[in-house]
């Protein structure tokens, strides 16, 4: 019996879903994709020839991709940067604080949340590039209620954060306030958890302005409403960080509420179906394998600042550190950017099988993010005096900046191209475990 609606399920995913008429968008992507695979399969053409014409085709998919998709990221990112100033200019222990509680504790569930819905992003992706728009909507929800699981156990270690940060060696004071901070970024958690399958689902159908538009408007509200509650109505820490999470459960259900209203997802979002609950240990084994790669990534920052925490000076370390690690995540952000726009490039191509375009466009993302990369940095370095004083008053701590600046500079050229590289090494990896669990790409019985 199972066996036979398994068959019924194949046959009718395999029917097209779209007539003609109503997806001339997908008609023109498709169109384009196929061109490009037929410039670069095209030996008669000379081969600075053959790549100039690619490269044309290539940059223009790419771009309008991954330019929302940077926007979107860096002002994510630049919520938790400018609630991590507000709390700066509070005093250099808010600021120790607040870097030890946000990079310290906050990124281990950023870092895990991120790459467990990194699964959505290349299986809608191919399943978008191969035409089998309903199964987005169902990878989706299965996405989102494994992160929202994941966050039950992680809520609980961020309500025994001042008895861990204490256990691990740091210093009492600073772990106390970094536990206040903490305990108002338990609802982000499951923001995450929601957020970043949705990210991805519209990703994967190139739409990413909607989220960039939705994302300058929270950041908006969210400055604004932030300043209130931390110097007018006097919250501090935890006023902070309530305000950080309700930012990004405003990002939540805008996203949402587009994904319901928008005739572009009518097709790919058909409603919630119990069938989000069939599969999912399949499913957690795809989303492990997505969260180990990128966990490696930012789970670094982490322990970088819990070491500074151990120093002999935990507060002038954490504050200066911080301040590093802080720009070195906002421009890791576009690395990120990049690396969402080359995934769903690839997985797209791979759906559509036209290996060549995908292997194109790996060598062009990864040359594009390099060289803004190596910008940013000659950028960063000119400026190594001054910016500290965007988080925090003090000599001293602008001075150690300084000094730590030329090692930032480096940092961020390895990270332009790092993350980019292993999230297309993220969709062979995906496809090998889709493989050796008997499943197939498009659907997880």
């Amino acid at each position: 019996m199972n066996g036979n609606q398994s068959d019924k399920q194949e046959v009718l995913l395999q029917q097209p879903l779209i007539d003609s008429k109503e997806s001339s968008s997908n008609t023109h992507h498709e169109e384009t994709s196929h061109h490009l695979e037929s410039i670069l399969s095209n030996t008669e053409l000379p081969v600075f020839t053959r790549t100039r014409l690619a490269l044309c085709v290539e940059l223009k998919l790419l771009i309008k991709l991954a330019a929302p998709a940077v926007i979107v990221y860096m002002i994510n990112y630049l919520m938790s940067m400018s609630t991590q100033i507000m709390c700066g200019h509070l005093g250099n222990l808010e600021l120790a604080a607040a870097s030890l509680g946000n990079t310290g504790i906050q990124i281990f569930a950023y870092g895990l949340m991120l790459g467990m819905g990194s699964a959505v992003e290349t299986l809608c992706g191919q399943a978008y590039g191969a035409g089998k728009y309903d199964m987005l909507g169902v990878y989706l929800q299965r996405s989102t209620v494994l992160l929202m699981a994941t966050g039950i156990p992680l809520a609980i270690i961020y309500i025994f954060s001042k008895p861990l940060l204490i256990l691990i060696g740091q210093s009492p004071d600073i772990a106390s306030s970094a536990s206040v901070f903490v305990y108002g970024l338990i609802p982000q958690i499951f923001a995450y958890a929601a957020n970043f399958p949705i990210q991805k689902f519209l990703q994967a159908q190139s739409i990413v302005a909607p989220s960039a538009y939705i994302s300058t408007a929270t950041l908006v509200v969210h400055l604004i409403l932030s300043y209130l509650l931390v110097y007018k109505v006097g919250l501090g820490l935890l006023g902070a960080s309530l305000m950080l999470s309700l930012s990004w459960w405003i990002i939540v259900v805008g996203q949402f509420i587009y994904i319901k209203m928008s005739q572009r997802c009518k097709y790919t979002w058909t409603g919630f179906t119990l069938e989000a609950f069939s599969g999912l240990p399949q499913f957690f084994k795809l989303s492990a394998a997505s969260a180990v790669m990128l966990c490696l990534e930012t789970w670094y920052f982490q322990v970088l600042v819990l070491i500074a925490g151990l120093l002999k000076n935990p507060e002038l370390a954490l504050d200066s550190l911080s301040v590093c690690m802080t720009i070195s995540g906002w421009v890791f952000m576009i690395s990120v950017g990049f690396n969402a726009a080359a995934s769903v490039r690839v997985s797209n191509e791979l759906g559509a099988r036209n290996p060549k375009s995908a292997s194109f466009s790996v060598t062009v993302v990864t040359v594009l993010s390099f060289i803004i990369a190596v910008i940013i940095a000659i950028i960063i370095l000119a400026l190594r005096h001054v910016l500290s004083y965007a988080f925090t008053e003090g000599e001293t701590v602008a001075n150690a900046v300084s000094e730590l600046t030329p090692l930032l500079a480096v940092t961020l050229i390895l990270n332009g191209i790092q993350p980019v590289l292993s999230g297309n090494y993220l969709i062979l990896q995906t496809l090998y475990v889709i493989k050796f669990t008997k499943m197939t790409t498009f659907s997880l019985n």
